[in-house]
């Protein structure tokens, strides 16, 4: 069975998310562990403006964007904000 179109499954958009936030941190100059907090809200509308809010929707407990922040988060070594 398959979700509504556009949208992908939780394990799916936690491998992108991982990754993208590499990519954003690059682009940015954001080291994991940095000092200066890394923002999640700037990193969601850079993802947004690639053409991935997919990757900001499927299903979950506490909602995509929390799960996505808190992967977003551990991948720069912020978890410690959570």
């Amino acid at each position: 069975m398959r979700g509504k179109p556009g949208t992908v499954k939780r394990p799916e958009a936690e491998r992108a998310i991982r990754q993208l936030t590499h990519e954003w941190a690059t682009a940015h100059g954001v080291g994991p562990g940095s000092v200066e907090m890394p923002s999640f809200s700037a990193f969601h509308r850079w993802v947004l403006g690639r053409g991935g809010a997919a990757y900001f929707q499927f299903r979950s407990t506490l909602g995509p964007l929390e799960d996505a922040e808190s992967w977003f988060d551990q991948e720069l070594r912020q978890a410690w904000r959570n």
